[in-house]
């Protein structure tokens, strides 16, 4: 079972994660959280790991018509989206895919939401790889 969109980018890690922010706003999500993994885990673990963000992306008419169709598919908001170093001069963007929801909730609704979120995160996927 596939969960993620993926694409990579020969481009270094910090434009390719201003690109996407970029991306994903002209696609009307906003970025609610950030999680900088690289950071917290070396801060709590004192471990090393290549550049890698999380970047919790919402889009809210689409948030509340997931949440109006099944108010507990807020356990799967918002669409984590992971911005990684994947070597030199090379990046991974992942997108978590909405159509998870549909395959979690028989609500007759999240379809159309997430063939609609999915669509939006695709075409933020390939604003950032052109």
């Amino acid at each position: 079972m596939s969960y993620a969109m993926t694409i990579r980018v020969s481009a270094d890690f910090a434009p390719t994660l201003e690109r996407v922010r970029a991306a994903l706003k002209d696609q009307g999500f906003g970025v609610l959280t950030e999680i900088d993994l690289r950071s917290t885990l070396r801060e709590k673990l004192g471990v090393e790991l290549a550049e890698y963000v999380i970047l919790g992306a919402c889009n809210p008419p689409l948030a509340h018509r997931a949440v109006q169709a099944d108010p507990g598919i807020g356990l799967l908001l918002p669409c984590n989206v992971v911005v990684r170093a994947d070597g030199p001069d090379s990046t991974l963007v992942q997108a978590m895919d909405p159509q998870v929801m549909v395959r979690l909730s028989d609500a007759p609704e999240l379809p159309a939401v997430a063939d609609e979120a999915a669509a939006r995160l695709r075409a933020a996927l390939d604003a950032v790889s052109h």
